[in-house]
């Protein structure tokens, strides 16, 4: 019933910009928790950043000071704005959230999107 949709992957030079979009749809009545992961083929999936429903934002080392996670409620839409983009942070980014649903209950459960491709050549 709940669905996320990434959007904005693509090829860019070292040193380049992307801005990564997120949707969700479906039956929701909170979004309490929306993240950026990354992975890479043989590599664990790793955190990027992630922002919580009161706007309180946290990012990993390799990306501090380039990317930045908002949010846009109204739209239940999250984004990833990366500067100065390294061929190190080549990845498939995925978007994943904590919801609440619109039926009976209030317990939140995790939803992923289905991945975009961000490569950065030098």
């Amino acid at each position: 019933q709940v669905q996320l949709v990434e959007s904005g992957g693509g090829l860019v030079q070292a040193g380049g910009s992307l801005r990564l979009s997120c949707v969700a749809s479906g039956s929701i009545f909170r979004i309490n928790v929306m993240d950026w992961y990354r992975q890479v083929p043989e590599k664990p999936r790793e955190l990027v950043a992630t922002i919580t429903r009161g706007g309180y934002t946290q990012y990993a080392d390799s990306v501090k000071g380039r990317f930045t996670i908002s949010k846009d409620s109204a739209k239940n839409t999250v984004y990833l704005q990366m500067n100065s983009l390294k061929p190190e942070d080549t990845a498939v980014y995925y978007c994943r959230a904590d919801i609440v649903g619109g039926g009976m209950g209030l317990n939140a459960n995790p939803y992923w999107g289905q991945g975009t491709q961000v490569t950065v050549s030098s």
